[in-house]
């Protein structure tokens, strides 16, 4: 289990609701490690989810041209923000 909230099952209903069947997940370096984890709960919906291996250096580096050659329906993008479960500072 992840120490960051990834918010899963509000992804999964965004998904669901845009009808969205190619997803491309882009997360920051320190993260992409759950992006395997992330696939798999996109796959058991029905989507295929692509994950972006370039870096990805926050919300400003949304990798829309990656989308758009591969065809993709949607991005779902983790960049600078405040995700973690519990804080202790």
């Amino acid at each position: 289990m992840s120490k960051y909230d990834f918010e899963e099952e509000r992804v999964k209903q965004e998904i669901l609701r845009l009808d969205a069947k190619k997803v491309l997940l882009q997360l920051p370096e320190g993260l992409k490690n759950e992006g395997i984890r992330l696939a798999k709960i996109l796959e058991k919906i029905g989507v295929l989810p692509v994950i972006s291996a370039d870096p990805c250096y926050g919300a400003c580096d949304l990798a829309t041209d990656v989308a758009e050659s591969l065809n993709l329906d949607l991005i779902v993008h983790y960049g600078h923000s405040r995700f973690l479960k519990h804080e202790k500072i």
